[in-house]
C-alpha cells in the first residue's frame, strides 16, 4: 500500500513518527511524508520517504491561507495516489479529511492534543469545533491520546463514539531513551523540556524558581526549548535574557540530542495546561527521570502521584514550588526508586511498539477491505 504521513513539520514526522515509518516500510509499505519544509525534510527522504513540501500557516486561523492548504493537499493526495492518509495535528486533521473526503481515499487521524483554541474559550474556539464536526464525519478511525480530549469531542458531538480509539501518545523508542544508571547532581537539576509558550506553564515554571531560590535552595533550574519572538503566545527573548540575568534559570537553547541533556538532570517538569500525551515527560522517564508536572489531562496520565513523581494543580507556582522543594527534598534511594518506577510505567504503558501496532492493525484492516470492497447498494 501507499501510505501518506501528514503532519506540521518535517521536523515533527522524523523526530516522533520515524518508529511508524521504519515498520511500515518493514512490512512492504510506501510511505508519503507530507509537511513543510525545514532542516529535516532531508532526512525524510534519507529514511525512505517520498518527500513533497507543502506550505503552513502554523499561527492562528487565516482562512484564505487555510483554503490554500487544503486545496494544495487536495492536489498532492490526487497526485501521488495514496490507499490510506495518516495526519496529525489541527489543521491536517482537518483540512487534510475535507481534500481526501473528495478523492474517496480513507483517512486516519491522530488528535495530539487540543490545543490553544480550547484552552481560550472565544470565537476561534467555536469555529475550530464546527470544522472538527463536520470534517470527522469522514474519517475510517481517530486516534487520542487521552480520555479527557476524547471525552470533550463527544460531549460536544464532534465525532461519533465508535470511530474513536486511544492511544498512547507517539509513544516512546524505549531503546533510544535508557536509563544511564542513578547519579544525583552535586546540584540539583530540574529540567523543562517544552516550546516556550505560556500554555505550557513556563510561566509558572520560572516563578517556582525564583521562590525556591529565594528560599535558599541550591538547585538549578533548566529550560530547553525554542522560542518564537513573532508569536503573541510566546515567552520573548528579552524576558528570557532578564530571567538569565538575575539567576532564576539557565536557558539551553534547542538540541538535536534531548537525551543527552534529560540524562544529565535530577527531575523533569512541565507546569503545561493541558496536553495531548507529552512526549518529553515521556522520554525523561523512559531515562529513569521522576517527573513533576500538573494534575492537567494529558500530564496527570504520564505520573502515578508519590509513585514516580508529584502532581501539581495548574496555574499555580506556589504549589508547583511546594512539589518541586518536595522532589529535591527526597534522599538518594527515594529518588533512585522514583525514576525506577517511571522507567517501569513507561515500559507498561507508553512502549512505541504498542503505537506502532494499532497502526499496523488499521493499515491491514483497511488493506483487507479494499480487496473485498462493500458493493455500493445492498441487493434485493
Amino acid at each position: 500500500m501507499r501510505i501518506a504521513i501528514v503532519l506540521n513539520s518535517s521536523w515533527n514526522i522524523y523526530n516522533f513518527r520515524q518508529g511508524l515509518i521504519k515498520s511500515l516500510k518493514k512490512a512492504g509499505h510506501q510511505v508519503i511524508a507530507i509537511a513543510p519544509k525545514d532542516n529535516y525534510s532531508e532526512y525524510l527522504s534519507e529514511i525512505g520517504c517520498e518527500y513533497h513540501p507543502i506550505s503552513l500557516e502554523n499561527k492562528g486561523a487565516n482562512p484564505v491561507k487555510d483554503l490554500y492548504y487544503m486545496f494544495s493537499l487536495f492536489k498532492i493526495y490526487r497526485k501521488t495516489k495514496p490507499d490510506l492518509i495518516l495526519q496529525f495535528t489541527i489543521k491536517p486533521n482537518i483540512y487534510g479529511t475535507l481534500a481526501a473526503s473528495v478523492l474517496k481515499i480513507p483517512v486516519v487521524n491522530n488528535v495530539c492534543g487540543l490545543g490553544t483554541v480550547f484552552l481560550r474559550e472565544g470565537i476561534s474556539s467555536k469555529v475550530a469545533k464546527f470544522l472538527y464536526k463536520i470534517a470527522f464525519r469522514f474519517p475510517h478511525q481517530v486516534f487520542f491520546q487521552n480520555q479527557d480530549d476524547l471525552n470533550v469531542f463527544l460531549k460536544n458531538r464532534l465525532i461519533k463514539e465508535n470511530i474513536t480509539s486511544l492511544l498512547p501518545g507517539s509513544g516512546v523508542p524505549l531503546n533510544r531513551f535508557q536509563p544511564s544508571g542513578f547519579q544525583r547532581n552535586k546540584v540539583f537539576t530540574f529540567l523543562m523540556v517544552s516550546r516556550l509558550i505560556f500554555d505550557k506553564g513556563i510561566l509558572e515554571y520560572v516563578e517556582a524558581a525564583k521562590i525556591l531560590k529565594q528560599k535558599g535552595i541550591q538547585a538549578r533550574f533548566q529550560i530547553l526549548g525554542n522560542y518564537d519572538d513573532t508569536d503573541r503566545l510566546s515567552v520573548k527573548s528579552h524576558q528570557i535574557l532578564k530571567w538569565e540575568q538575575l539567576g532564576w534559570i539557565e536557558y539551553l537553547g534547542t538540541s538535536d540530542n534531548v537525551a543527552e541533556i534529560i540524562k544529565k538532570s535530577d527531575c523533569a517538569v512541565l507546569p503545561s495546561y493541558r496536553e495531548g500525551t507529552p512526549r518529553a515527560l515521556l522520554e525523561a522517564a523512559s531515562m529513569g527521570k521522576p517527573i513533576v508536572t500538573t494534575n492537567s489531562p494529558g500530564c496527570r496520565q504520564t505520573v502515578e502521584d508519590g509513585l514516580n513523581g508529584f502532581l501539581c494543580e495548574v496555574k499555580n507556582a506556589k504549589d508547583l514550588a511546594a512539589k518541586m522543594e518536595k522532589m529535591y527534598l527526597l534522599s538518594d534511594i527515594e529518588l533512585k526508586q522514583m525514576g525506577k518506577k517511571s522507567r517501569k510505567k513507561v515500559e507498561r504503558e507508553f512502549d512505541e511498539k504498542i503505537v506502532v501496532n494499532e497502526y499496523y492493525q488499521v493499515v491491514r484492516n483497511v488493506y483487507l477491505s479494499s480487496l473485498n470492497p462493500l458493493p455500493e447498494k445492498i441487493s434485493a
